[in-house]
C-alpha cells in the first residue's frame, strides 16, 4: 500500500525538480499579494472592496489568458519529450497569436462596460454612499491595470513555454524579481514615501503594471539570449506560420480548455456576485478569506501544474500505462496531503488574520468564519486540482471542460444563485453549501481517472 501511493527517492527528485521553482514563484507571488492586500486595506474599507471587485473581473481575463497557453502547451510539453524543437515553435506562435486576440478583447470589453460589471456586486444591503465610493474606487483602479493586461499576456506565453520545457528556474526568478518590485512600488506609491504623493489604490495598480513589465523582460530576456538552451525561440517571430493539421489540432484539443477557463472563471465571479447580494460586507469580507486562501493553496495548486508537465512528458515519451498511472497516483498523494496540511495552517490563522485589516468588527468575524470554509474544503479542492491536470495532460479537453466548467455551471451557479435569489439564507451557510459541491466533484474526478481514455500520445500527428 505505501509503495502503491508513496514513490522512492529518485521520483521524489524528479517531481521536485520541477515542482519546487513552482512553488517558490507562487508562494512568493501570493505572500506579496497578501501583503499589497493588507496594503490596500489600511487605506479603508472602500479601497479595498474596489480593489477586489475589480480583480474579481481580471481573474475571468487572467484565466482566459492560461487557458489559452495551457492548450497549446498540451502540446509543448509532448513535442518536449520527443525532442521536437520545431513543434514547440509552432506552439509558442500559437500561444502568443492567441494572447494578443485576447488582449484586445478584453480591453475592449473592459473600457466599454466597467461601470456596469463593477456594480454588479454592488447590489447588496448597504450605504448607497459606501456603494458609490467603492464604485469610483474600482473603476480608478481598473483604469490603470488595463495597461498591464498586455504584458501579463506575452509573459504567460514565455513562462508556459520554458515550464513545459523543463527550464522552470527562470520563470521563477522573473516571478521574484516582479513581486519584489511591486511589493516596494506598492509601500512607496500607496501610502507616498520618497517624496511621493499617496496615491491610494491608483499606485497598488500602478505598481502591478510596472511589475508585470518588469518580469516580462526578465523572462524573454533570458528566452532570448540562450538560443541554445531554448531553440524553438530561433525563427519565432519570422513568420505567423503554424502547419494545418497542427493548429486543428490545437483548437479542437485546446480551445475547450480556453472555453473552460472563460467558464470556470465567470462561473467564479457569479457566485462571488451572488454572495455579495447577502450584503456590502460580503466583498471586504470575501476579499479577506480569499486572499489566506490563496496563499494556503499554494503548494497544492502548484503541484496540479507539475502533474500536467510531467504527465505530459511521460505521454509523450512514451511510458507505459501502469507506469503512467503509477506516477499519477503517486503525485495526487502529495497534493492531497499538501492540501491537508496547509488547510490546517489556514485554520490556526482564521482568528488572527482578518486583524491585520483596516475594517468593522462585522467584516473581520465573517471573513474569520469563511477561512475556516476553505480550510475544511482544501484537501477535496487539492484532489479535483490534481485530476483536473492529469486529464488535460492528455489532451481529454472535452472531459476537463465537462468536469470544471460545465459542473460549475450545471451545479454551482445554480445552487448559488437560487439560494441568493429565492431564500433569505444568511451569507456563511450559502457559502458552505456551495464550497460542498467539491465532493460531488471529487467522487467525478476518481471515475474519470480510473477510466484511464486520458493516458495518449499527442505528438502522432
Amino acid at each position: 500500500m505505501i509503495k502503491k501511493y508513496f514513490g522512492d527517492k529518485a521520483f521524489y527528485r524528479w517531481v521536485l525538480a520541477v515542482a519546487i521553482p513552482i512553488i517558490i514563484q507562487n508562494g512568493i507571488t501570493n505572500f506579496v499579494a497578501l501583503l499589497d492586500n493588507i496594503m490596500v486595506g489600511q487605506v479603508g474599507t472602500d479601497p479595498m472592496s474596489g480593489v477586489s471587485t475589480v480583480n474579481y473581473l481580471l481573474f475571468v481575463f487572467n484565466l482566459c489568458i492560461f487557458g489559452a497557453s495551457s492548450g497549446a502547451g498540451i502540446f509543448t510539453a509532448q513535442f518536449h519529450g520527443t525532442k521536437d524543437s520545431q513543434g514547440i515553435r509552432y506552439t509558442f506562435r500559437f500561444k502568443v497569436l492567441i494572447c494578443l486576440l485576447l488582449t484586445a478583447i478584453g480591453i475592449s470589453i473592459f473600457l466599454l462596460a466597467d461601470t456596469p460589471l463593477i456594480n454588479l456586486y454592488l447590489q447588496g444591503e448597504g450605504d448607497a454612499h459606501s456603494a458609490a465610493q467603492v464604485l469610483a474606487y474600482g473603476r480608478e483602479y481598473l483604469a490603470v491595470m488595463l495597461w498591464g493586461l498586455l504584458p501579463f499576456a506575452l509573459c504567460n506565453a514565455y513562462s508556459s513555454t520554458l515550464r513545459e520545457t523543463g527550464e522552470t528556474l527562470v520563470p521563477m526568478v522573473g516571478g521574484i524579481v516582479a513581486v519584489l518590485v511591486n511589493l516596494g512600488l506598492n509601500y512607496v506609491l500607496i501610502f507616498g514615501h520618497m517624496g511621493l504623493p499617496a496615491m491610494g489604490v491608483r499606485g497598488a495598480a500602478l505598481a502591478t503594471v510596472i511589475s508585470r513589465y518588469v518580469e516580462l523582460v526578465v523572462v524573454a530576456g533570458w528566452t532570448h539570449l540562450h538560443k541554445d538552451r531554448n531553440p524553438y525561440i530561433r525563427g519565432a517571430y519570422h513568420s505567423p506560420y503554424i502547419p494545418g493539421k497542427l493548429f486543428r489540432s490545437i483548437c479542437v484539443k485546446g480551445m475547450p480548455l480556453l472555453i473552460n477557463e472563460f467558464l470556470w472563471a465567470s462561473g467564479m465571479a457569479i457566485m462571488n456576485q451572488c454572495y455579495s447580494t447577502c450584503g456590502l460586507e460580503v466583498v471586504p469580507a470575501m476579499n479577506i478569506a480569499s486572499t489566506l486562501q490563496q496563499l494556503g493553496s499554494v503548494v497544492f495548486l502548484s503541484m496540479g501544474n507539475s502533474v500536467g508537465i510531467l504527465m505530459g512528458q511521460m505521454l509523450g515519451a512514451g511510458h507505459s500505462e501502469d507506469q503512467v498511472r503509477s506516477a499519477n497516483r503517486k503525485l495526487i498523494t502529495i497534493s492531497v496531503l499538501s492540501g491537508s496540511f496547509f488547510g490546517g495552517i489556514m485554520a490556526l490563522f482564521a482568528g488572527g488574520f482578518p486583524q491585520l485589516y483596516n475594517t468593522g468588527d462585522a467584516v473581520r468575524t465573517l471573513a474569520a468564519q469563511l477561512i475556516y470554509v476553505y480550510a475544511a474544503i482544501m484537501p477535496f479542492s487539492s484532489y479535483t486540482n490534481a485530476t483536473y491536470f492529469t486529464l488535460r495532460s492528455g489532451g481529454q479537453t472535452l472531459v476537463t471542460f465537462l468536469f470544471d466548467s460545465c459542473f460549475v455551471w450545471c451545479v454551482c451557479v445554480p445552487l448559488a444563485f437560487c439560494l441568493s435569489r429565492f431564500t433569505s439564507i444568511p451569507i456563511l451557510p450559502l457559502f458552505i453549501i456551495c464550497q460542498s459541491a467539491e465532493l460531488l466533484k471529487c467522487t467525478i474526478g476518481a471515475f474519470m481517472l480510473k477510466k484511464g481514455a486520458w493516458i495518449q500520445n499527442l505528438t502522432n500527428i
